[in-house]
């Protein structure tokens, strides 16, 4: 049996961020993924610079030998009308592929790492948690996303009663023909929103590779409002004729309709797998990396891993983000008293889709990068 203080399900974002912040701790942490890295993931895939900041990341470092697409301008519409353009004028995000931008995060973790491996079990023995019966410890991290097995133990996941967001996107290198045809420009991500307002779909080129995606709550429309938005761009030239495979789909909570509790003793959930993807957006890099930059400050403070002592992190995420019971009436990526007569009027104006659906929703430019502990 190996034991360990902590274990850590899950090493994407928020696994590995928690990983590489309790590394001069003292702690002995194991890392575990069910895939190989680097691994396919599917994402949009856009980080804010707050983000890179955070975590400390070289951007010239980074861009050598990875997709690192500069962002300056935002392309909104509602679907079936113009689309407004912003230019920004610096960069205001970064395009990255999650199986580059994750494999890289890892990689900066120095400890133990279990990979490839899938969690098959996960039992209460004398106060520990003892995972596929080979590995113990007295703390185990949820960091898995929506379906993570950590969560499982708290009652949640496939089957329970949350209202999931389910995405399709596609992401795929073009052939020069395919880049010649194709009008969506790199450093202009272009967001369409659906007529209902309950959800969004993007086109989204990075260098040489094109993402194409839509969300939504109500999953059984998604294919129908996928395949619509798929032809609109096709024969506005905004994307190629000629799109390769097929979307693949992702799940996930949005954080004022999530419920999962982030605690019990010896669990703590972080990212994904504790339901913190914004709102309005559903990002999830940026909460998941500071969720675990936050948990780590617990992890690496607390006396004990009682539920009790853990609620100090819960504490710290509605700190964060907001009070969860405070936003149960808000809407799906954008509040109740923008689902009137009046929408389709403020998604042609320049101001509301720079001041308010990209800058606030989008980008958070509000809220300050949030620092790691030294």
């Amino acid at each position: 049996m190996d034991y360990y203080d902590l274990i850590i399900v899950g090493a994407g974002p928020a696994g590995s961020t928690l990983a590489s912040a309790l590394e001069t701790s003292g702690k002995k942490v194991l890392i575990i993924d069910k895939q190989d890295f680097p691994r396919d993931k599917t994402c949009a895939g856009w980080v804010t610079p707050a983000v890179m900041e955070t975590l400390k990341i070289d951007l010239d470092e980074y861009a050598n030998g990875r997709t690192l697409q500069p962002i300056r301008r935002f392309r909104i519409g509602m679907m079936g009308q113009p689309a407004v353009e912003n230019d920004h004028g610096d960069v205001v995000s970064y395009g990255i592929r999650r199986c580059e931008f994750d494999d890289y995060l890892l990689s900066r973790v120095t400890g133990p790492k279990q990979l490839a491996t899938p969690v098959k079990s996960i039992v209460r023995k004398d106060g520990n948690w003892l995972i596929n019966d080979t590995w113990e410890a007295p703390l185990v991290v949820g960091a898995g996303g929506h379906f993570c097995p950590v969560a499982r133990l708290l009652g949640e996941g496939p089957g329970s009663h949350e209202t999931v967001v389910a995405a399709k996107e596609v992401e795929f290198e073009m052939t020069p023909e395919q880049a010649s045809a194709c009008e969506a420009r790199g450093d202009t991500p272009e967001l369409w929103f659906c007529r209902d307002l309950k959800g969004y779909a993007w086109v989204f080129r990075k260098g040489n590779y094109l993402n194409i995606g839509l969300g939504r709550e109500d999953n059984h429309k998604l294919s129908g409002h996928l395949e619509a938005f798929v032809d609109e761009m096709k024969s506005a030239g905004r994307i190629p004729e000629d799109l390769p495979g097929r979307f693949k789909g992702h799940a996930y909570l949005l954080y004022a309709h999530a419920e999962r509790p982030l605690v019990d003793d010896g669990i703590l959930l972080i990212g994904d797998s504790a339901g913190l993807a914004y709102t309005q957006s559903g990002e999830g890099i940026r909460p998941a990396i500071e969720s675990a930059l936050l948990a780590a400050d617990v992890i690496r403070d607390t006396p004990d891993y009682s539920a009790s002592s853990l609620q100090i992190y819960g504490d710290a995420i509605a700190e964060r983000f907001g009070n969860r019971a405070a936003d149960t009436d808000q809407g799906w990526q954008v509040p109740d008293w923008i689902k009137t007569p009046l929408a389709s009027s403020l998604m042609r104006s320049h101001w509301f889709t720079r001041k308010v659906v990209t800058e606030k929703w989008f980008l958070h430019q509000e809220v300050p990068p949030l620092k790691a502990a030294v």
